[in-house]
């Protein structure tokens, strides 16, 4: 639901809840759950094993990186142990003996579609926002009365098949708003006693919510804030909900702008988005994107190969959706810099296109345009970014009306180069997509074949 902030707008800021009472959601206007599939890759990995998911010390971490790589997921025994989810493989403490599980992403893919297979059971696709592999949203509200069930025996209920379906634990959070049930589910839940599959529940109303976490520290703890905002609150002497639900709105849009109306919503427990919405968003603009982690450092030069590879990337994907831009964004991080460093510039292209070749172009000018070249800075990320533009038919009449030669031999050419990305990907889709390769993805510098055995950046 992030990328949903800005459907959001302030709710009223009452002092009680039309809901407030017990503890218990009571039936109001809309009723939700969460649904958390506990430490979702290492559990996977625990349940092929034949193993307790709840028990056994596992990491899900790729062992051909070093020991600077970041785990996937940590069993629960482990974070048990002081061992905190996406560490490092080096930060585990030496003593502790844990088997190391290789990522298999589409296998954890497949897991999660036979668990959205359970959820349809019970619930109809436009009642269900999934927000991750592991993580989704329930409105379900109406569902109450057809099944003859309250929200806590609903919820236990498909928790369970979850679990005799594929061995996974799942914890759960109620509320009457999107909000309150994901903070019912982040922080209230994992306090609850665990249920016969180790499954835990919890519900929160607006009041609930005031008078159990109004003090609650830290704020990082609740969805939305992260450290950088908790940071900023600080500094303006907020360090609970309750100081924020009291503190000077107009200094809060000050310091936050448009943010600060979520931050004052979620202080009173409030949020008026709802499934509706969400399903009904559409992004004012549209782009595809790609981004490139690397594995080790790369200098100015051959870091070069990794733009055009991107690039090649992104215009086969665009063939792929027939679509066109004619605004591209690049940017660059570096070895050691966090992400807010980066790089970035931006070019508008005369006429709309999906070309390799003019799109190479463009991204390289960019490259050579914003990227340090200082001795001792070294790349190890990249973003490639291309808005889509609604092409209209007159703008490719220029291919049959040429005016002079040179614009004629252009157009011919980004006709070939289109017409090679559309047997490329008939092939890659018959073949595999390193059934056929550019010389450059053969280079030393390359990483096209690696990334294309990979989901998400990790092993498929």
């Amino acid at each position: 639901m992030e990328q949903h902030s800005n459907a959001m707008s302030a709710g009223t800021r009452a002092g009680t809840s039309p809901n407030a009472g017990s503890g218990t959601c009571a039936r109001s206007a809309f009723t939700y759950m969460c649904i958390d599939l506990k430490s979702f890759y290492a559990s996977v990995e625990c349940v092929e094993r034949g193993l307790d998911p709840l028990t056994t010390d596992l990491v899900v971490a790729d062992p051909e990186r070093s020991d600077k790589t970041i785990c996937l997921a940590v069993s629960p025994s482990l974070k048990a142990k002081g061992v905190r989810n996406r560490c490092r493989v080096f930060e585990i403490p030496k003593e502790i003996s844990y088997i190391m599980a290789t990522p298999r992403m589409q296998f954890y893919i497949n897991y999660a579609a036979k668990i959205y297979g359970v959820y349809l059971k019970w619930f109809s696709k436009d009642d269900i926002y999934v927000y991750s592999i592991d993580e989704a949203f329930f409105d379900i509200t109406h569902y109450l009365d057809y099944y003859h069930m309250d929200a806590v025996t609903l919820a236990t209920k498909v928790m369970h098949e979850v679990y005799e379906a594929t061995g996974i634990t799942a914890t759960c959070g109620i509320g009457p708003n999107m909000y309150l049930c994901k903070i019912a589910m982040d922080v209230t839940a994992k306090h609850m006693k665990p249920g016969p599959t180790g499954e835990r529940i919890d519900t929160l109303t607006e009041e609930s919510f005031r008078e159990r976490l109004w003090d609650h520290r830290p704020l990082t703890d609740f969805w939305r804030i992260g450290g950088g905002t908790a940071r900023h609150l600080e500094r303006l002497g907020i360090v609970t909900m309750r100081q924020l639900a009291h503190a000077d709105e107009d200094m809060l849009v000050k310091e936050f702008g448009i943010d600060a109306e979520l931050l004052m919503d979620h202080a009173w427990g409030q949020e008026p988005t709802t499934m509706a919405d969400i399903k009904n968003y559409q992004p004012k603009k549209e782009g595809l994107s790609q981004g490139q982690v690397l594995m080790r450092s790369y200098g100015f030069e051959e870091a070069k190969t990794i733009v055009k590879e991107m690039t090649e990337a992104l215009a086969l994907e665009m063939t792929q959706r027939d679509i066109y831009t004619r605004h591209v964004s690049l940017a660059v991080g570096y070895e050691g810099a966090r992400d807010w460093k980066l790089d970035s510039g931006n070019m508008m292209l005369d006429k709309a296109t999906r070309s390799t070749n003019r799109l190479k172009e463009a991204f390289l000018k960019i490259y050579e345009r914003v990227c340090r070249r200082e001795e001792g800075t070294y790349i190890r990320r990249f973003y490639l970014n291309a808005s889509i533009d609604p092409v209209e038919e007159e703008q490719f009449s220029l291919f049959s009306e040429m005016e002079n030669d040179d614009s004629e031999r252009l157009a011919l050419e980004e006709k070939k180069d289109n017409k090679m990305q559309d047997v490329m990907l008939k092939i890659k889709g018959k073949y595999g997509k390193n059934a056929i390769l550019r010389g450059i993805d053969l280079t030393e510098e390359g990483t096209t074949r690696e990334r294309n055995a990979q989901i998400g950046g990790h092993k498929a």
